[in-house]
């Protein structure tokens, strides 16, 4: 057992001393010139076997990763426009619905009202002829001479109408 905290103090002394070194040995890489040349020319023919590899894909018709990539977005933000547009249309089919009950509620109404004004036809109907009756009485007391009483009504005579 004692050696373990032992064991832990070199496993730690040399962990430090490695990073030193490689930290040493990094410093030294980048100021030489040779090395950053080296680097800078690895990333510029890096970057040209890239474009050569798209131009001949896109040659081939192939899509390469950057166009999957602006594809994948694209279809994204055509994919959460058209979530909104059906939001929308799931909004208007809801005010539909309402309006179609409205209009159910106002063709029963106008059912009642039709009732009511056909009843109310009959009426007119039946009031017209009460008034052509009060016109015939009108007509018939004029007829009878002024100071004079008309006739007892058992002894009126009704005129006949076609009807």
């Amino acid at each position: 057992m004692p050696e373990e905290p032992q064991d832990q103090g070199i496993r730690d002394k040399l962990s430090r001393q490695g990073e030193e070194a490689l930290g040493r040995i990094a410093e030294e890489l980048a100021g030489n010139a040779l090395v950053t040349g080296a680097i800078s020319r690895a990333f510029e023919a890096r970057e040209k076997a890239v474009q050569a590899q798209e131009a001949a894909m896109g040659a081939l018709g192939i899509p390469s990763a950057a166009d999957i990539e602006r594809l994948t977005r694209r279809l994204r933000s055509v994919s959460q426009r058209l979530e909104g547009i059906e939001d929308s249309v799931d909004g208007v089919d809801d005010r539909l619905a309402e309006i179609k009950k409205g209009i159910d509620r106002l063709d029963g109404r106008l059912e009642e009202i039709g009732a009511r004004t056909t009843e109310a036809e009959g009426s007119d109907e039946i009031s017209d002829r009460l008034d052509e009756i009060g016109r015939d009485l009108a007509a018939l007391r004029a007829s009878v001479a002024p100071g004079q009483e008309p006739p007892p009504r058992a002894q009126e005579r009704l005129s006949v109408t076609e009807s």
